[in-house]
């Protein structure tokens, strides 16, 4: 399908390419004519010149001899003599007559004082272009037959007569220039192309016209070209299309029966006190690694079950995962808050509120050991969702407003949501220590949180500058690689320095392994805090 449409978009473009293409032939053509003019009239100038300056005696033999040399040696020179009052008294190809040709009349006269013959010629070929040049009492007559067209393109010509501020009118309508130079025009006129070279000293227009349809015909390698190429394109562009295609439903497929098979694995990041560095709660992360072994990144498999609608199947694994892992942590340790990330899809489903409270139910947990990550956006103009909020901070539950500052971002919409924490976009915090625009909205934040009384957890903390930066005279707490990576649950328990009977749950690949140095520094701020 993509080839044929890429095929028909071709001959539709060569179709189109070859109107402008048949318009540079006949331009290109017009410019050798034009070229041609400027040969023939220069070579005229330069031959009248040098007879006015003869010493011969007018009309003698030596005269006429000189006349005929200059015109037989001349390219475009097709007689030359003496004329007064119009009448011709001798010339190359007259001789001397028993009584003087003509009379002619002259147009316009020219700036140099010379002037300008259209009927002064010595041939009757209605193929050549000629006029005549007077300049004193000498005269010269020259011309040329056009060029040919050449070329596969069956170009019509016409030699029509120059008026001044009248039409030129040939097979088909011009109009010829009210000027003394030159000029050329190339038009589309209906279903013909016309171009035109109109010379007042010349005294006639050159016409040129070349259907539309014979143009199409005669760049037929052009329409083949481009009908082929955006053909060819087409098939690779299909291909394309069909290898993305069949990935996005060998994804959707696979990461259904991963969920159906419970394959997906969870992983935990730490959450600190930045105030005393004690480890004080973890954001539970999906982690994906499919069956031929290649990891796929959160946002990938996170974005096709929330495109394919079953991003609450995610959700119910994660949480549940992370109950059954953290069920002892969580009741031995009161303090401790685990973070469970949820969708807006999920806050508009019905189903979501009873799968949570069964979830917690059957794990034993009580509700304030759980804070429900959601995103600014997520409950934006949607009543339900923002009902399902409030009804979790009913049950006990704590709502945090994860990426802050990349959305609404306002107090009346804090307010709206009834949360107790905002996380501070990792956006933001790779501003610190920079000439970034956005760095200036981190006080904005912190000052708006104080104000509200909520916690704030920052995001992406790399190095120790970041940390830093914060105040420690409110509740902030800090997440990032600087206090530990996503580790799954046994590793992240190590760092606690507690001991959890659980079931066997097979390690993420995708969670990296946290330095051993940061190892014991972790484990030492998970033994203070639960002594």
């Amino acid at each position: 399908m993509t080839a044929a449409l890429g095929a028909a978009a071709g001959l539709l473009l060569g179709c189109l390419l070859a109107i402008p293409l048949a318009e540079n032939r006949l331009k290109t053509y017009m410019e050798r004519v034009a070229l041609q003019d400027e040969a023939s009239l220069n070579e005229a100038r330069s031959l009248l010149d040098t007879l006015r300056h003869s010493a011969s005696p007018a009309c003698s033999d030596t005269d006429l001899n000189n006349l005929r040399e200059l015109v037989y040696r001349s390219d475009y020179l097709k007689d030359a003599g003496r004329i007064r009052g119009g009448r011709i008294e001798c010339s190359a190809t007259a001789g001397r007559p028993a009584r003087p040709i003509g009379e002619f009349k002259a147009g316009q006269a020219q700036a140099d004082g010379s002037l300008i013959y259209s009927n002064l010629a010595p041939v009757r070929d209605q193929s050549l272009r000629r006029t005549g040049i007077q300049h004193g009492d000498v005269f010269v007559v020259f011309g040329s037959h056009l060029p040919e067209p050449g070329g596969r393109l069956p170009i019509r010509w016409a030699i029509d007569p120059y008026q001044a501020g009248t039409p030129a009118s040939s097979n088909e309508a011009s109009s010829a220039p009210a000027s003394d130079q030159a000029t050329d025009e190339v038009a589309l006129h209906g279903s013909t192309i016309v171009a035109s070279h109109c010379s007042p000293i010349m005294s006639n227009c050159v016409i040129a016209s070349l259907d539309v349809d014979d143009a199409r015909r005669g760049e037929s390698a052009v329409i083949g070209g481009t009908t082929l190429a955006c053909g060819i394109a087409g098939v690779f562009v299909g291909i394309i299309l069909c290898r993305a295609r069949r990935r996005s439903l060998s994804l959707h497929q696979q990461l259904r029966h991963a969920l159906a098979h419970e394959k997906l694995q969870v992983a935990y990041q730490p959450i600190v006190n930045m105030t005393n560095g004690k480890i004080v709660g973890a954001e539970a992360l999906a982690r994906w690694t499919r069956p031929d072994g290649v990891s796929v990144s959160p946002g990938e498999f996170i974005k096709t079950a929330e495109e394919h609608g079953f991003i609450g199947s995610v959700t119910n694994l994660v949480l549940r995962r992370a109950l059954k892992e953290f069920r002892e942590v969580l009741k031995d340790h009161p303090d401790f808050r685990l973070n469970i990330n949820i969708a807006a899809a999920d806050l508009m489903d019905p189903r979501f509120l009873p799968m949570i409270a069964e979830a917690i139910q059957k794990a034993n947990v009580r509700p304030r050991s759980l804070t429900f990550e959601v995103t600014e956006t997520s409950a934006a103009n949607h009543e339900d969702a923002l009902e399902s909020i409030r009804e979790l901070r009913r049950m006990g539950f704590g709502i945090s407003i994860d990426d802050f500052g990349t959305g609404y971002s306002n107090l009346s919409y804090l307010l709206c949501l009834s949360a107790d924490s905002i996380k501070i976009d990792k956006a933001f915090t790779r501003t610190i220590g920079t000439d970034a625009v956005t760095v200036c909205i981190l006080p904005q934040i912190i000052s708006m949180a104080r104000t509200l009384n909520l916690a704030v957890v920052v995001e992406g903390i790399e190095v120790s500058r970041q940390a830093d930066y914060f105040p420690t005279d409110m509740r902030i707490y800090g997440q990032g690689w600087l206090y530990g990576r996503p580790v799954p649950a046994r590793e992240f328990f190590s760092l606690l320095g507690v001991t959890v009977d659980q079931p066997s749950v097979t390690a993420s690949p995708e969670a990296a392994e946290i330095p051993s140095g940061w190892r014991q520094l972790m484990r030492g701020f998970g033994t203070a805090m639960f002594q």
